[in-house]
């Protein structure tokens, strides 16, 4: 068995969708920028990943509103690598390289910078989305791989049929060989002897460079949508090319993996909430497994006042407070709090995501809501009590998540 050399690795990570479902979320900053528990952007969790696979030569591919994205990955990740040991991120804008086009989907994102692989000359691409939550060990997944032979290596878990309609789905047979593969299909199939569950597809490939190289020089050729799940895996499978699955589970228990596409509003925001479970699924607290970021130079969260007869108490209860946030005599119950948020006296935060900056005046009343940066909340101001009004206001979720945009002024 040959073991998996890091070092031949290369990994791609693809972060520039413009998120339109996350608006207005997305207005101003690329998905993967998103602010997720306070303290970190979406994207930050896909990086950790790599970097606690031991895997240190990363693209990141960027392309829409892509500002704010760049500058996190220059203050959070840069200092993290060291170039003398060979080691980098690499910050890859569109180079127009067909004609002066964008990315015109997925593969082409690859294909428009496979000079890069053709300068590293590696033997196996990693490729990545960055706007997923997870805690995965690629290495793993690379030694499947390799001990296969493969020529692509497909991440897969198990989902809930209903939810296999917005994914890749796969087919399998008993050697974990690929030999069906949909995207994103209208009736999945469902694994065999579970008519309520179907294997999909978690957006995380392993290539061996000489045949992603391959497929991508074809299919640039062609009038495809240049796409992976559209075009290059059924393209693949139909081949009988070596593709296989590699499943997620939890390294210890074997129990299907963690794993949260947070497209929607509403699956962002509940993703969130999950992190306040006193047992989380997915745990930010386990240091075998570090989450990285940038964090400013905040002095520590506080809460004040404890006039309890004046009804002016500052407290927390199930909730994150990041750095620099102060709860001055207000309440804030099952919320997430990003730095440098203020709960004013009399107010009540509660089932809600505050992003950076956000000032919640005094008696105010917020509930399932996401206010995003630099809000000030006026004095006495509802969110969350009257749909039809914060429907007049603001962007309202399918689920009913009332949504602020960022800087947005309130009278």
């Amino acid at each position: 068995m040959k073991q998996a050399d890091l070092r031949n690795v290369v990994t791609m990570v693809m972060a520039g969708g413009a998120g339109n479902r996350l608006y207005p979320l997305t207005r101003d900053r690329a998905k993967p920028a998103v602010p997720f528990a306070g303290l970190y952007r979406i994207i930050d969790f896909t990086l950790s990943n790599v970097l606690n696979s031991g895997l240190h030569r990363i693209y990141v591919l960027t392309q829409y509103r892509s500002f704010s994205l760049h500058r996190h990955l220059r203050e959070a990740w840069g200092p993290l690598f060291n170039l003398i040991r060979g080691e980098y991120i690499e910050v890859v804008p569109p180079q127009q390289r067909i004609v002066g086009d964008w990315y015109r989907g997925t593969a082409d994102a690859i294909f428009q910078n496979i000079d890069l692989l053709e300068d590293d000359r590696p033997e196996h691409v990693l490729l990545l989305s960055g706007d997923h939550i997870y805690a995965m060990d690629y290495g793993l997944m690379i030694q499947d791989h390799i001990n296969r032979g493969a020529a692509l290596t497909i991440g897969c878990l198990e989902v809930p049929i209903d939810e296999a309609t917005r994914l890749g789905v796969l087919q399998v047979n008993e050697d974990e060989r690929v030999v069906g593969f949909q995207e994103k299909p209208d009736d999945p199939r469902p694994v065999p002897g579970d008519p309520n569950t179907a294997l999909a597809s978690m957006g995380i490939y392993v290539f061996s460079t000489s045949a992603l190289v391959r497929m991508l020089s074809e299919d640039a050729r062609t009038d495809s949508d240049h796409d992976f799940g559209k075009n290059i895996i059924p393209e693949m499978v139909g081949r009988e090319m070596d593709v296989y699955a590699h499943r997620f589970r939890h390294p210890q228990t074997g129990a299907r993996g963690y794993w949260r596409d947070i497209g929607t509003l509403d699956s962002f925001f509940e993703a969130n909430m999950e992190l306040l479970e006193p047992e989380p699924v997915f745990n930010l607290y386990d240091q075998s497994w570090p989450v990285h970021t940038r964090v400013g130079a905040y002095p520590p969260a506080k809460t004040i006042h404890d006039l309890a007869d004046e009804g002016r108490v500052g407290m927390a209860t199930q909730s994150y407070l990041a750095p620099g946030c102060i709860v001055s005599g207000g309440r804030v119950k099952r919320s997430i709090l990003s730095p440098r948020v203020r709960v004013n006296s009399y107010s009540l935060v509660e089932d809600s995501l505050l992003f950076n900056g956000v000032d919640v005046g005094r008696n105010a009343r917020i509930r399932r809501a996401i206010i995003d940066k630099h809000v000030s909340i006026p004095p006495g101001y509802e969110i969350g009590y009257d749909e039809e009004l914060d429907r007049s206001r603001f962007t309202v979720s399918e689920g009913g998540i009332v949504v602020v945009r960022k800087g947005m002024v309130l009278t």
